[in-house]
């Protein structure tokens, strides 16, 4: 049997985990968050647009035209997988929250046991 002591160390450890993971899972949201922004205001440009304005997609190096129905539709789809993605990544947070408030009161319960 584990002693307190190294309890409370691979508790510690387990919040210190908890702690990075949580941190890469906002920036994780952070950078969905700015990408769905982005979309939301190309699909706003292409309202302003007429349907026979000429649109390019940027493939490599090299500016290909795209059809303006298609460019919306890409648009709109890249909006809707963003917003999956951001749902997704919000659910991990929530767990993952959870997850060290659960080790921050086993922590604590180990830490008072040693005292």
């Amino acid at each position: 049997m584990a002693s307190v002591a190294e309890q409370f160390e691979k508790l510690s450890l387990d919040f210190t985990q908890s702690q990075t993971q949580l941190q890469e899972l906002s920036a994780a949201r952070s950078q969905l968050e700015t990408q769905l922004q982005e979309n939301k205001i190309v699909l706003e440009e292409f309202g302003d647009l007429d349907e026979s304005a000429q649109i390019y997609k940027l493939t490599g190096p090299v500016l290909m035209p795209q059809d303006f129905a298609e460019a919306k539709l890409n648009v709109t789809k890249r909006i809707e997988f963003i917003e999956g993605e951001i749902r997704r990544v919000e659910e991990k947070l929530e767990k993952q929250q959870q997850h060290m408030e659960e080790t921050r009161g086993k922590l604590l319960q180990t830490k008072s046991q040693m005292a």
